[in-house]
């Protein structure tokens, strides 16, 4: 059997939430150059400021603006920085309790080697030089020489307060095929839909599976489908959305392959998107040759036939 295929994968978004009004109130303090906490029903300062007491569990109002000069009580090394973290070179992370708080606060250290580094030691914010109201306003810490005060920080460009941040998440990792999941992409980069036999139901499902889900047996056989089939269900798209590369109106729909048991969703163009139907006949318009790759993608959509509609009969178990 051929060797799976596999492939480098990033699943990003931009993560946006509000702020509140006191994540909103440290944010606002970072944008505006200070560091802000709040005082706990016990006495206590913790940066960054809790939204409730953690033992009346009411509302925090109490802020409180501490120094941005601290105390390093606890750090780890990061000998190989990886993507996303605030440098591309060796730094610390740092738990640093500054004057004023009695909680220690994470961020970067920003040291050359571990050698340099010891709890107690005595550090100061560096701020970044243009701020918009995210934690990454503080660029990190730097240590703090003595006799050295802290770092001021440029005036900010805005007095509203920050009501909500904009987080970009991404995760990179590498997708490993299944041996049925490589015939049918191979299959793609060659201008082939291939599927698999059920041996006991006769079923044919595309893409393939290892197992047939109506009753659990491998599937064995491989099948070349044909390049037609019929529109089962379709949605018409008429909202639009971030990266989106059709201009609605459009329909997605699920197309019964002639041959198989299990419907695809793909793309229906070459017909206005209030002529598609149930029942209406399509077949694969592919992408070029050159621009193939092992990807449904190479299908650039499905466009009509032509041909007399389908019978409901030949597809209402496949809905």
């Amino acid at each position: 059997m051929s060797r799976t295929l596999q492939a480098p994968v990033t699943v990003a978004f931009d993560y946006t939430r509000s702020t509140g009004p006191v994540v909103g109130r440290f944010l606002s303090g970072l944008r505006d150059g200070v560091v802000v906490g709040a005082r706990t029903s016990t006495g206590q300062v913790v940066v960054p400021p809790l939204e409730f007491d953690p033992v009346t569990h009411e509302a925090t109002t109490e802020f409180v603006e501490v120094s941005s000069v601290g105390t390093v009580t606890s750090w780890t090394w990061v000998p190989e920085p990886v993507k996303g973290q605030p440098f591309d070179r060796p730094f610390a992370f740092a738990l640093v309790t500054l004057d004023g708080a009695d909680v220690p606060f994470l961020h970067a250290l920003d040291v050359s080697s571990p050698a340099e580094v010891t709890t107690g030691m005595r550090v100061r914010v560096r701020w970044a030089a243009e701020r918009v109201g995210h934690i990454n306003d503080i660029a990190c810490f730097e240590p703090l020489a003595p006799g050295e005060a802290a770092a001021t920080a440029p005036a900010a460009s805005s007095s509203e307060p920050v009501t909500g941040v904009v987080t970009e998440v991404s995760l990179d990792y590498d997708y490993a095929a299944s041996p049925e999941e490589s015939l049918f992409y191979r299959g793609l980069n060659e201008g082939r839909i291939m599927g698999q036999r059920c041996p006991t139901c006769q079923k044919v499902y595309v893409p393939p599976r290892s197992a047939c889900p109506s009753d659990g047996t491998p599937t064995a056989e491989e099948v070349e489908l044909s390049q037609t089939g019929t529109i089962t269900t379709f949605c018409i798209v008429n909202v639009p959305f971030l990266g989106q590369k059709i201009t609605p109106p459009y329909v997605s729909a699920y197309v019964l392959l002639d041959g198989a048991d299990i419907a695809v969703l793909h793309l229906i163009l070459g017909v206005p998107a209030d002529e598609v139907r149930m029942g209406m006949r399509v077949r694969a318009v592919w992408k070029p040759e050159e621009e193939w790759a092992y990807s449904l993608e190479n299908i650039d959509h499905f466009a009509p036939t032509g041909e007399p509609d389908a019978d409901y009969d030949t597809y209402k178990h496949h809905l």
